[in-house]
């Protein structure tokens, strides 16, 4: 598996990174089975000033449709406003030089959005996230809810912790290893071992039992350290959460900048607006 390490990637992203192991993925989330002639192109959002990537994945399937897959380990309420910010960022790289004003009609591929989640906390197998869902009620001003909005944006969830969704962790191998990995670092961090450690011994046993053998041999230790740093970020997250103090958010963001993080990505994670994280 060849890894592109001119971008900063989390462990889900370095492994599906390759348009093969996509191809296995969006079959077994759909339940079907995508011909080996059609081509899959990758055009995951860059931050080229800042080394790092804006969305998880996205991709292309046969110039027909065009897949945004994001992976979480909490669910974020305002994930289907940030993949329709996303898509059409994406739809201007498609379209490229075409012109939007001609009198020609453009065509472009259908989208579909997917969040993969394997956190801690008990969720369904399946769920779905609706823009609209967001939407303010106009009754306010005297006017009925429409029944169908005007604009709509629908994410499909799947829980891939261990033990769910066994039908797709079944036609998608990759992805039932990554969860056992995953729940193999859990188990021995409860079992009293510090996360480095946790993360060190699950690495050496999912190697000695064939789960993500290869790809651990060659960048066990890459991973690790890219595991550990979520991780961390995780717990940071939910302490300033938890706080609720200014400071605190300040104080992440810093943190963030220095490790070289997105504005975005930095908004995201403490809620600060543009400006303030400028002025850091």
């Amino acid at each position: 598996m060849k890894i592109n390490a001119k971008f900063k990637s989390s462990v889900f992203e370095l492994l599906f990174a390759e348009p093969e192991v996509l191809r296995e993925l969006y079959s077994a989330l759909n339940d079907t089975t995508l011909p080996d002639d059609i081509p899959i192109v990758i055009n995951t959002l860059e931050d080229a000033l800042f080394m790092d990537k804006i969305n998880d994945i996205s991709f292309e399937i046969g110039d027909r449709l065009v897949v945004l897959l994001e992976h979480q380990s909490t669910i974020n309420p305002n994930v289907a406003l940030r993949l329709l910010l996303y898509i059409g960022r994406i739809y201007e790289k498609i379209i490229e030089d075409k012109n939007i004003y001609s009198s020609k009609k453009l065509s472009i591929p259908q989208p579909e959005f997917y969040v993969l989640y394997n956190g801690t906390a008990p969720y369904p197998d399946e769920n779905t996230i609706k823009l609209s869902d967001m939407f303010k009620s106009i009754e306010p001003l005297g006017l009925k809810d429409k029944e169908h909005p005007v604009l709509e944006l629908e994410v499909k969830i799947y829980n891939i912790n261990e033990g769910k969704n066994k039908a797709i962790a079944k036609k998608c191998r990759l992805l039932s290893h990554y969860s056992a990995f995953i729940a193999k670092v859990r188990e021995f961090e409860k079992a009293g071992l510090v996360r480095k450690e946790a993360m060190k011994k699950a690495i050496y046993y999912c190697r000695e039992h064939d789960i993500l053998k290869e790809f651990l041999e060659k960048h066990g230790k890459e991973v690790a350290n890219m595991l550990l740093t979520e991780w961390n970020w995780d717990d940071a997250k939910q302490v300033w959460h938890d706080e609720g103090r200014d400071e605190t958010r300040i104080e992440v963001a810093r943190k963030a900048l220095a490790k070289g993080s997105t504005f975005e990505f930095i908004q995201e994670i403490t809620g600060l607006d543009m400006e303030t994280i400028a002025s850091l």
